[in-house]
């Protein structure tokens, strides 16, 4: 049973497939939106849902199946597939032949393989974009819920989602749509209980609902953060263009933290690292204090749990970055 079946889903829906010939501050929770509101906003907002897949097609048919119960109408899926070395382009066609897949040539990483989505997106003329990680199992009316609070507010410019742990207690909130970063100590947080919206500093590209108008005022994601940090990035771009971030407080989405890349690798470690000091130079006042205080602690983490190979590479990692840009003036461009 998924995670996902408690709720009924609405019969008789017709599923869209999208037939392109590509190959390869913050603001309260609105209140639910009125019934006369639902159906201007089912007549339409249409959504763009861009699923992120690497390695994982068994995670991206199971999402996929999930999507099938959702009772909104105007959406079309897109998957795009960020260079798989596995046969995922073959099963997940096999499962759901009537949906578009991009096919990249190599790893263009969460950012990169996102923003692919997202200008596909674009070019078909979608009012919004939501990045859904393919690792998650969505709820009917998830989306409706999440359109409707961007309905509600112009100003609008990303809404999050209540997110669940997978597996776990089906009750037990991993994230509240987002979190907070501190900007001294370089560390970001996710929001576990409701919060006002006014006191989340971001949203987790776990599920993320994008206003294109925001995002042809902002700009896309941040290709530079291979991994992590790109949402906040984006988020802290948002709000200091004065869009909006809120959260659809009846949406429920399931989600395997973590599932894309391990969080016991050492890989995971320098991408988390190297994100970190990027967001840092880019948004605290004085990067160079969070950006050290964040990889004593990361290093010091490691040895304390006996670690040892993934601590001293880690070590090495920032020795080396830090004789390559002992010439340059800042940890990373400011572009």
């Amino acid at each position: 049973m998924s995670w996902s079946e408690e709720l009924k889903p609405v019969s008789g829906l017709t599923k869209k497939a999208i037939s392109s010939d590509l190959v390869g501050g913050a603001a309260a929770v609105p209140q639910k939106a009125s019934s006369g509101l639902a159906e201007q906003v089912l007549e339409t907002a249409n959504v763009c849902i861009a699923l992120l897949n690497w390695n994982r097609w068994q995670d991206t048919v199971n999402c996929l199946e999930s999507l099938q119960k959702t009772d909104y109408l105007q959406y079309q899926i897109v998957v795009i597939d960020n260079g798989s070395t596995d046969d995922s382009v073959f099963r997940i066609r096999q499962r759901f032949a009537e949906v578009e897949i991009i096919q990249l040539q190599q790893n263009l990483g969460f950012a990169g393989g996102c923003n692919v989505g997202i200008r596909h997106a674009f070019r078909l003329g979608f009012q919004y974009v939501w990045l859904l990680n393919n690792d998650t199992e969505v709820a009917p009316r998830t989306l409706r819920e999440l359109v409707e609070t961007a309905e509600a507010d112009s100003r609008i410019g990303a809404v999050g989602a209540v997110i669940y742990d997978m597996p776990g207690p089906p009750h037990r909130i991993q994230a509240w749509g987002g979190g907070r970063v501190n900007l001294w100590f370089g560390r970001s947080s996710h929001c576990t209980e409701e919060v006002p919206g006014d006191d989340l500093d971001y949203l987790t590209g776990a599920s993320l609902l994008l206003r294109r108008n925001a995002l042809e005022d902002i700009g896309l994601l941040d290709e530079g953060f291979f991994m992590y940090w790109e949402d906040a990035d984006l988020c802290f771009r948002l709000k200091r263009a004065g869009w909006k971030l809120a959260v659809a407080r009846e949406s429920r989405i399931w989600h395997k933290k973590g599932a894309s890349l391990g969080g016991g690798t050492a890989a995971f470690d320098l991408h988390v690292w190297s994100s970190m000091v990027r967001f840092c130079d880019r948004h605290a006042p004085l990067s160079v204090i969070p950006a050290t205080l964040g990889t004593v602690r990361m290093i010091a983490a490691r040895f304390l749990c006996f670690e040892w190979v993934r601590a001293i590479r880690l070590f090495r990692a920032v020795l080396e970055s830090k004789q390559h840009k002992s010439s340059m003036t800042g940890t990373f461009p400011r572009d």
